[in-house]
């Protein structure tokens, strides 16, 4: 499922399906690494407290994992092209906020225009992103550190102390948080929708391809015709546009919102999609390991709780996993890197 960008110009055909066949592998394996760790953590946490298998739990479980899914989606979009969005959770605050807003002053909207809106608002967080990183120069780790907190004053400033409340929201829209389709919440089939969708489209179509080619290699894609500021500047609203999401998404899933929604996401977004796999120094990942990922984390973090172990054990929990996710990414790329030394001085001679 993961995949890595063509070789830089300069290697030959058969090097670059190569490469990209051994990165595939082993990234899939890493994957399913994920998967059988998360299996793992649920089985021993269940035979510790049988009650954290039960249907409503688990239910709990998913929902609660899938809004981190589909920011981590939107970041794996940034982070492939070697920058990194701290801003998520900010934009999903304003979000959020703008669907309460909203529903509370009309509770006959159209709820097609409220997630529209929504989106709207975050993707223009996004292009602001966008635009100072790919037009400014400023490095995005320094734009979206500044436009957290702008964003985030933003929503204090809209609120002015107010709270939106689960009272004041209709019943068909507080429902998407709760009811399901054969069984499944709808939080989770609209989360597994984007994951598929955005997943298809970095592996099928040459905008997604791109995206790897300009973290893989930045100079190597500009010399092969890429544009790499236009794909950057995609990718930021992209995940603007994802955070708008499921900023409406949090306010159907909670009902109460205030200026404070967010708070703190986004390291834990950020820690999903690279414990799932996603490259830190870009080029490399996928989608699927992103939100395996934040099912990973949202599973530690239930699973520490049911067993009643403190809150900052919990952190610490995740930020060791965090450091072995990067130190695994490290490890592993220095290893493929050496698979295809070997494999090109073997055609070579």
């Amino acid at each position: 499922m993961s995949v890595q960008a063509a070789p830089a110009p300069g290697s030959g055909p058969i090097e670059g399906a190569g490469a990209r066949r051994l990165t595939e592998r082993v990234f899939r394996v890493r994957e399913l690494g994920i998967v059988i760790a998360l299996v793992l953590l649920i089985a021993v946490t269940a035979i510790l407290e049988p009650r954290f298998v039960e249907t409503n739990s688990l239910r709990n479980l998913a929902l609660n994992a899938s809004i981190f899914a589909i920011l981590a989606v939107g970041q794996t979009l940034v982070i492939v092209t070697r920058n990194v969005d701290l801003s998520v959770g900010s934009v999903l605050g304003l979000s959020a906020f703008l669907a309460g807003d909203l529903l509370s002053g009309d509770q006959g909207l159209a709820l097609p225009i409220v997630f529209a809106l929504g989106i709207a608002l975050g993707a223009a967080c996004g292009l602001l992103n966008g635009v100072l990183v790919t037009w400014g120069r400023v490095p995005a780790l320094v734009v979206t550190l500044g436009t957290l907190y702008a964003f985030r004053g933003i929503a204090f400033l809209w609120t002015d102390g107010r709270q939106v409340n689960a009272e004041t929201l209709p019943d068909a829209f507080l429902n998407l948080g709760t009811d399901s389709v054969l069984g499944v919440p709808f939080l989770v089939l609209i989360a597994l929708i984007v994951v598929v969708a955005v997943g298809q489209w970095l592996r099928d179509y040459r905008a997604g391809r791109e995206l790897y080619a300009i973290g893989s290699n930045p100079e190597g894609a500009r010399l092969a015709g890429v544009r790499s500021d236009r794909r950057v500047l995609t990718a930021f609203v992209l995940a603007g546009a994802l955070a708008g999401l499921g900023g409406v998404l949090f306010t159907a899933r909670f009902g109460t919102v205030d200026a404070t929604a967010g708070t703190g996401y986004e390291l834990t977004v950020i820690a999903a999609a690279v414990v799932g796999g996603v490259a830190i120094f870009g080029g490399t990942g996928s989608v699927y390991g992103a939100a395996l990922g934040a099912l990973l984390l949202g599973t530690i973090t239930s699973s520490l709780i049911v067993l009643r172990v403190e809150a900052f054990w919990q952190q610490a929990a995740i930020g060791a996993l965090l450091l072995v996710a990067i130190a695994l990414d490290r490890l592993v790329g220095l290893r493929v890197d050496a698979a295809l030394r070997r494999r090109s001085a073997r055609r070579v001679g």
